[in-house]
């Protein structure tokens, strides 16, 4: 057996005395045995003595290691297998794994020891845990796609590799106050942008929640602050109103001598603000801030019908809305989820949202997965494996690029799910906003890359037609039909957008060789040796920008080579198209930034290092900003709430740099406000008013309609900053009549 060595490094050193170093050695203990606890409803026989190892073997190789808040590092390993035992109900594996998961990224420990010690199964989830190191895949994709992909390869074989890595990202994201304001954002960005959707893919929808919070927290703090301080604020006020509701129910049910639970579920505060955003509404007119969850303890043959008595008892005592009816217990979700979800109206008038399930549905929405296992249910793991092959398929082609494989794969994280039918019958699940043409490659490969068109409930549509649920649905192909570029813009799910780039990219190889072979010949016509020919100027006449390129557009007779022998004697310095300008190469660029350790000023001059304003966000001064490092426009500015913003600190943070804005010159910045309210004689005249008059601000253009009494419109104006943007945001809603004011994102 090889012997584990220790490593004494300190990442954070901080002078401890004696007490001290007592008293965490007894913290350690306190919270190892905690752990032991945790485990004891999964613990088989030597499992105790396999955690002990694998705790002795993590504080070994741990010891003298700190974590930014200055604990001892072990409690970070400690932290993330409470979290796989307690709140994924994972078993003894899952808990060494999650023990042992830093030792081969940050110690001397080997995989070769690991293995040596506790087997190829966790030597093999260790593996999957560890981080890719070295370089940047050709400067183009970051390492936290590569590190995706890596995990993903060893989901494929062993799914508790990502249940692990995901409760390693939310011990990180509880901690996340410690680290520095960039590095906030790039792991909040990378969390919403991978981390959450997976967990819900996978059923944790708890965690799912919290991911998405703590994203919130650093990308959005302001919003944060205020939706938590309202709901703090407004929490007595609930509890009565959720008492006052259950309370008929509750007399009922023991009337009618159910088993149940009943839980006043408060709406995520993500979701609580993504819904005023897509709205265009203030927190108060948020109606669904909480859930009520009815949980029931039955028998397995009768849940479904229980379910529905305890729906008729609810729907007695308030009306529903027919609209928001979801049965999700005839149907469950890809992902496992069962409930019955209903809205109803209270008898003060406000909308509630009602959830019922079984006490193992409940399970299996807040554990995901693993809660599967516990039951002991085939058509559950069937339906992991289910989307494990799927996972498989996508990994088929290793030599793609990174990030288009996780763009890809994030596609169908998140998508609600429709179900349809073949011919036959057979049930298929698809996202929602799937085409006739994902149904194809669904199906099979080949048939999918031969569509040309599909019967929908027998009646003959495109390939880009939307399918909704029940649709039945069977394929029309012909052996001439091959896949096409265009073909990307229409499908959804990410199995058929990998065999479309697959296809597309061996169509384009093909057709490359095809042009080279009549290149050559060309060449032979004209008595012209290979190897004498000077292909960069060759591409310069051309103008493109690789010989593959050249090989393409041949084959596709958008270059002909009639006026070869020409492209042949073409001089570049006498050439009519201007050179490509000299600077700065992107290497270059990225380390004269990164060599720069203050955060980038926007506003004085930086020298060679230009930088611009994104179009896509256009933020002012006072707005939380970073710069992102491109290759041929220097720097461009994105405010940290951009739409694109949790993409690019997520796929590429290498290239971030930590940006702020210097007062030194008052310069006016284009934003634009969206204004609502009932529309009346004079009331555009007011808010020009203000806009003008009071506040002396240049306004470029304003639109107003206005439809049955109420308006909107859209006011582009010049302002200095946000704190300038901010009061006149608040002068316009004391206008008489105003309902809303907000900033265009």
């Amino acid at each position: 057996m090889a012997e584990l060595r220790k490593i004494r490094v300190t990442k954070h050193p901080i002078a401890k005395d004696a007490t001290e170093l007592e008293q965490e050695k007894s913290e350690i203990l306190k919270r190892y045995r905690a752990l032991l606890r945790s485990c004891k409803p999964t613990m088989e026989k030597d499992d105790k003595k396999l955690i002990r190892l694998a705790f002795d073997t993590a504080l070994n190789a741990h010891e003298g290691m700190r974590r930014r808040t200055g604990e001892p590092y072990i409690f970070h390993p400690l932290a993330v297998a409470r979290i796989v035992t307690e709140e994924m109900g994972l078993g003894t594996t899952s808990v060494v794994g999650a023990l042992l998961h830093d030792t081969v990224e940050d110690t001397n420990i080997t995989l070769e020891d690991i293995e040596d010690r506790f087997g190829k199964t966790i030597a093999k989830i260790v593996d999957g845990l560890t981080k890719i190191s070295g370089v940047f895949d050709q400067g183009n994709t970051s390492m936290q796609a590569e590190n995706f992909r890596k995990v993903l390869l060893t989901l494929s074989d062993d799914v508790r590799v990502i249940l692990i890595k995901i409760a390693d990202r939310l011990h990180n994201m509880r901690t996340l106050e410690m680290m520095p304001r960039n590095k906030q954002l790039k792991i909040a960005g990378e969390t919403a942008f991978i981390y959450a959707p997976l967990a819900h893919r996978l059923g944790f929808y708890a965690i799912k929640n919290e991911l998405e919070d703590l994203a919130m927290k650093y990308t959005e703090p302001q919003a944060y602050q205020e939706i938590t301080g309202k709901l703090h604020a407004s929490k007595k006020e609930h509890d009565k109103f959720i008492n006052d509701f259950t309370k008929p129910l509750i007399e009922e049910f023991k009337k009618q001598g159910f088993n149940f639970e009943i839980k006043g579920r408060p709406k995520s505060i993500h979701s609580i603000w993504e819904k005023m955003k897509r709205q265009q509404i203030p927190f108060e007119e948020v109606y669904d801030l909480f859930a009520i969850r009815i949980i029931i303890d039955t028998l397995p043959e009768k849940e479904k019908a229980d379910c529905w008595r305890i729906y008729s008892i609810v729907t007695d005592y308030y009306v529903p809305n027919p609209d928001r009816l979801r049965d999700w217990i005839s149907t469950p979700k890809a992902n496992g989820y069962e409930s019955l979800h209903t809205t109803v109206m209270s008898s003060s008038g406000k909308w509630v949202e009602v959830q019922i399930r079984t006490r193992r549905m409940d399970e299996i929405a807040e554990m995901g997965y693993a809660a599967h296992w516990k039951y002991k249910e085939g058509s559950a793991e069937s339906a992991l494996d289910e989307w494990v092959a799927k996972i498989r398929e996508l990994l088929e082609s290793p030599e793609g690029n990174a990030l288009d494989f996780v763009d890809d794969f994030k596609l169908n994280l998140f998508s609600e799910e429709i179900f349809v039918f073949t011919p036959k019958g057979d049930l298929r699940t698809l996202p929602h906003g799937s085409t006739a043409l994902d149904f194809a490659f669904d199906i099979h490969t080949d048939i999918g890359s031969r569509c040309i068109g599909a019967k929908v409930n027998h009646r003959l549509v495109p390939i880009s037609h939307k399918l909704t649920s029940g649709d039945q649905i069977e394929i029309i192909t012909s052996e001439k039909q091959y896949p096409k570029e265009d073909w990307l813009s229409i499908v959804v799910t990410a199995k058929a957008k990998g065999k479309i780039k697959d296809a597309v990219r061996e169509h384009r190889k093909r057709l490359t060789d095809d042009g080279k072979e009549i290149f050559d010949k060309k060449l032979r016509q004209i008595k012209v040796v290979e190897s004498s020919v000077n292909m960069n100027n060759v591409l310069l006449y051309y103008k493109v920008a690789t010989t593959a390129d050249l090989y393409y557009r041949v084959a596709m007779n958008v270059i002909d080579l009639h006026d070869l022998r020409e492209a042949l004697q073409f001089d570049p310095k006498t050439r009519k198209v201007n050179p490509r300008k000299a600077g700065l190469s992107f290497e270059e660029l990225v380390k004269q930034v990164r060599g720069n350790n203050d955060a980038l000023v926007i506003g004085e001059d930086i020298g060679k290092i230009a930088y611009k304003l994104s179009s896509c966000c256009k933020p002012i001064p006072g707005d939380d900003v970073f710069g992102f490092i491109t290759s041929d426009e220097g720097i461009i500015i994105h405010r940290t709430n951009c739409p694109n913003a949790i993409k690019l600190m997520s796929n590429y943070a290498f290239r971030i740099v930590k940006a702020k804005w210097t007062g030194a010159k008052e310069i006016a910045f284009l934003t634009g406000v969206r204004i609502t309210g009932v529309d009346d004689v004079g009331v555009v005249n007011h808010i020009t008013k203000v806009i003008s008059s009071e506040l002396k601000v240049n306004m470029r253009s304003i639109s107003i309609e206005s439809t049955d009494g109420l308006f909107e419109g859209t006011i582009m104006l010049f302002v200095l900053d946000t704190k300038h943007l901010n009061t006149l945001m608040k002068r316009l809603r004391k206008l008489k009549g105003i309902m809303s004011v907000s900033r265009i994102d």
